[in-house]
């Protein structure tokens, strides 16, 4: 896709909304008047289809009580598989695979307790130094469990550039003492989507499990984890899969690795049919189903079956490909409109190794994301100098876009920013 293909104009941009296949998914969505939303990287918008599905899984427990856990519209007992079922095409794996449980760094969690198994000179735990903090956390905190130190056990793939990780270094780090790698699939910051393929395979030929950390792609890229041959993965849902705030989270385990106890054991780790058996030996699940722990948050499950079905009609293929188009508009009027203002575009120029949103660099971002919030549009700030901007696929108009970077520019020209610090609120 050539960014000389486009025009500045604001006609053209209405005539990209007119050849949008996706275009009528925004009447999905709550948008709020005389305001852009270009932060659903980070939390998605509302869509009318989740808010129903929420009112109908309360309705269920109003109308059954108790009884709702095997009846209503969408039983809870074997809500999460349905979930899982439901996300499973998003991710590239079979239904089996898949299951939508705890949040993000509770599953990260029960995979490296399930699947880090240090042995002879192989204990130590490699990930990168880009990654999002709660892995490093959750990561240092699994490594002091089994008696390592972090500081020794934990080792981090440096990026050359502070924004890019480069495939080749971290084969480098793939040496005979690590027993586990943790990677993201998308980078938060910069957006660089990392070669899982390639990865995996590497880590393969050297007898080490790897799993990844799919948070900034679900929803937003196709995977492949099966044909792939990933070990594991795990996610959140309420970034580019609009599930809501807090909204439960998903996990893959490939199907070689069914019958490998959970590391974290609990009562949704059973088998269903021998669940309520309350025996004290514990029979796991012979799916992904047997890596959850306990009770689904069903109230947090519930909007994830309204998006899940827009996802399904929509097509992942069909959201990447304007992803793609609308990123690369974004881009081609930023560098077109903004050339004075000294920004720098952080994110991959090349389609396969760049995720869903666009990273613009400028010495005082804090100060300009302030700005254009002021003027109605919802950016998103990353320290230090980060403004991320995602167009989604489903309720993001070519129009907006166009009119995202007009105000830029009206900000840059008058100074717009110099009224506001140049430091980042408490939720940044």
């Amino acid at each position: 896709m050539q960014l000389n293909t486009f025009k500045p104009t604001l006609e053209y941009a209405k005539q990209l909304d007119q050849e949008d296949s996706l275009s009528s998914f925004r009447d999905e969505f709550y948008l709020k008047p005389d305001s852009i939303y270009m932060d659903g990287n980070s939390l998605g918008l509302l869509s009318k289809r989740a808010e129903r599905r929420l009112i109908e899984v309360l309705n269920d427990w109003k109308e059954q009580g108790i009884d709702g856990w095997t009846q209503g519209k969408h039983p809870w007992f074997s809500l999460s598989e349905k979930l899982g079922e439901m996300s499973a095409p998003l991710v590239g794996a079979s239904s089996e695979e898949v299951i939508v449980t705890g949040s993000t760094t509770v599953n990260l969690h029960q995979l490296v307790a399930t699947f880090y198994s240090p042995k002879g000179t192989r204990t130590k735990i490699l990930a990168d130094e880009l990654t999002f903090p709660s892995d490093i956390y959750a990561l240092q905190s699994q490594l002091r469990t089994h008696g390592y130190n972090p500081d020794t056990h934990l080792i981090r793939v440096k990026s050359r550039d502070g924004r890019f990780l480069e495939e080749d270094d971290i084969i480098e780090a793939m040496t005979d003492e690590i027993a586990l790698i943790i990677l993201p699939t998308v980078l938060y910051r910069s957006g660089q989507i990392l070669d899982m393929e390639r990865l995996t395979a590497e880590a393969h030929k050297r007898g080490i499990l790897i799993g990844f950390d799919g948070c900034h792609s679900i929803g937003a890229i196709p995977h492949s984890f099966s044909k792939w041959d990933v070990d594991f993965a795990y996610w959140c849902n309420y970034k580019h899969l609009n599930g809501g705030p807090g909204c439960v989270g998903g996990l893959y385990v490939n199907k070689k690795h069914f019958g490998t106890a959970p590391g974290l054991a609990g009562w949704f780790s059973s088998k269903k049919e021998k669940q309520f058996d309350m025996k004290h030996i514990l029979t796991p699940a012979d799916s992904a189903g047997a890596y959850q722990i306990g009770t689904p948050h069903v109230l947090s499950l519930a909007p994830l079956i309204g998006s899940l079905e827009i996802f399904t009609e929509a097509g992942i293929d069909n959201i990447r490909a304007k992803s793609l188009k609308i990123n690369h508009y974004l881009m081609y009027l930023l560098e077109k409109e903004l050339s004075d203002f000294k920004f720098t575009i952080g994110s991959p120029r090349e389609d396969k190794k760049r995720g869903g949103h666009v990273s613009l660099e400028h010495k005082e971002a804090a100060r300009i994301c302030k700005a254009l919030k002021e003027n109605g549009i919802i950016p998103d700030f990353r320290a230090p100098n980060i403004i991320r901007l995602a167009p989604v696929s489903l309720y993001t108009s070519y129009t907006e876009v166009w009119e995202v970077v007009q105000t830029l520019k009206k900000i840059m020209n008058d100074k717009e920013y110099e009224k506001f610090k140049n430091e980042r609120e408490v939720v940044a």
